[in-house]
């Protein structure tokens, strides 16, 4: 992916887009764009684009979710309604028909999530990438974006957009018929998604929602002892509960990582958006783990209650109740020596363990953002109120979604409903 330090400046006369941003966001905003016979230039401030979407398929590409749509949208939380329409018309089947289209076959594997074969995301982006190519959109690399001259639409016609770019060679400017921001949300601002773009569209009288972690990691403080021995290690085939600010409850079977500052893992993940508002609200969240989901109540508490003889707790947990490992160093950490005398309390404890979050880690650990741009501040085809011409897609929106697909998922659909709506767009305001 060639870097161009010049781009081409297009004919004053035609249509012409630009799309700033080259995650999977983007690039099927460019993609909807050129299908439609639309010029388009792509700007991204990295070496190459889909820097993110590479570190993404890293230990496999999980593209979608195989799930029923009814299910599937509501992975979207507060904002299910209004990313209904766009997952509708660009679906986990169309998605894959998609790439299929571009070479890739994918499969769908445990827990109904969809990989491309091989499991990796380069293959897939460098067909994409080419034939975005062949299609005519030009690419132009480590050209940050820096906001507009004069953001304000005349009101006449065709407006004609001035857009300022940060480049090796200096900065330059960019005019354009229409404009796509597809510019990520606040996390991993190494790979380019670092949130700059939010006062120049608040400036602009766009409503940016502040962007805060999701699918993220919270804090827990651990002993040195245990700190030392367990950070990094998994809590495998446990199950976690959480009761919400409405006083919902929710129960998740799956893992949990220890980390030296607390957990994280695909568990607290599909949780972090309760945690998160939790801990805003009111300083803290506490869930509670069961450390033998296989088990009932009455049965652990007979199995601990049997006379372990000479043998260490250690080892009639492991025999007994199959507790052992970062499970019994748990125990340990949490519970005093009291609960060991008492077989109903320590029954009590692994059913259901308490753990504190008094915190959430940093914006640019996470996985992905929440906030962004308000859909209130969006019109139905993801243009901006205030700047009529500017559209907007990607995780810069206001929307969250756990891991497992959906990320990518949403990203996908808006790209490509913001394309559209741009060429719709555009064929009413060029005559």
């Amino acid at each position: 992916m060639s870097d161009i330090s010049r781009p081409a400046v297009p004919n004053p006369t035609q249509p012409h887009a630009a799309v700033v941003g080259g995650g999977p966001a983007g690039l099927m905003a460019a993609e909807t764009l050129t299908r439609q016979g639309i010029a388009v230039d792509l700007y991204d401030a990295m070496p190459s684009v889909g820097r993110k979407f590479l570190l993404a398929g890293k230990g496999g590409l999980n593209l979608t979710h195989a799930e029923t749509a009814d299910r599937f949208v509501t992975r979207y939380g507060a904002r299910s309604a209004v990313m209904s329409p766009m997952l509708a018309a660009f679906d986990a089947g169309a998605l894959r028909t998609w790439s299929r289209a571009l070479g890739i076959e994918t499969f769908v594997g445990s827990s109904d999530r969809v990989f491309p074969v091989g499991m990796k995301s380069a293959p897939l982006l460098r067909a994409w990438v080419h034939q975005l190519r062949e299609h005519g959109v030009r690419f132009h690399m480590r050209h940050r974006w820096l906001g507009w001259d004069n953001p304000v639409p005349d009101g006449a016609g065709v407006v004609r957009q001035t857009l300022n770019f940060a480049t090796p060679g200096g900065r330059i400017s960019v005019s354009a018929t229409l404009v796509v921001l597809a510019l990520g949300g606040g996390s991993w601002a190494r790979l380019g998604s670092d949130g700059s773009w939010a006062p120049a569209l608040t400036a602009a009288g766009v409503a940016v929602a502040p962007l805060r972690p999701a699918n993220c990691g919270f804090e827990h403080a651990w002993s040195s002892h245990f700190e030392a021995r367990h950070a990094g290690t998994p809590l495998k085939s446990i199950v976690a509960r959480f009761t919400d600010l409405k006083g919902a409850s929710h129960e998740r079977a799956g893992e949990i990582l220890v980390t030296a500052s607390g957990l994280e893992g695909s568990l607290i993940y599909a949780m972090s958006a309760m945690l998160r508002d939790a801990i805003d609200a009111t300083g803290s969240a506490t869930i509670e783990i069961d450390l033998a989901p296989g088990r009932s109540l009455q049965r652990l508490t007979e199995e601990i209650a049997y006379p372990r003889g000479a043998r260490s707790w250690s080892s009639h947990l492991q025999s007994r109740a199959g507790i052992h490992g970062v499970k019994a160093a748990l125990l340990r950490e949490c519970l005093g020596a009291q609960a060991y005398r008492t077989p109903a309390v320590l029954a009590a404890a692994i059913k259901a363990l308490p753990l504190t979050l008094t915190g959430i880690r940093p914006l640019d650990e996470a996985i992905s953002s929440a906030g962004g741009v308000c859909f209130e501040a969006l019109d139905e085809r993801l243009m901006t109120r205030a700047l009529p011409g500017v559209f907007c897609c990607g995780e810069m929106l206001d929307w969250e979604a756990p891991t497992g697909g959906y990320l990518l998922a949403g990203c996908f659909a808006s790209g490509r409903a913001a394309g559209e709506g741009a060429a719709r767009w555009l064929a009413t305001h060029s005559s």
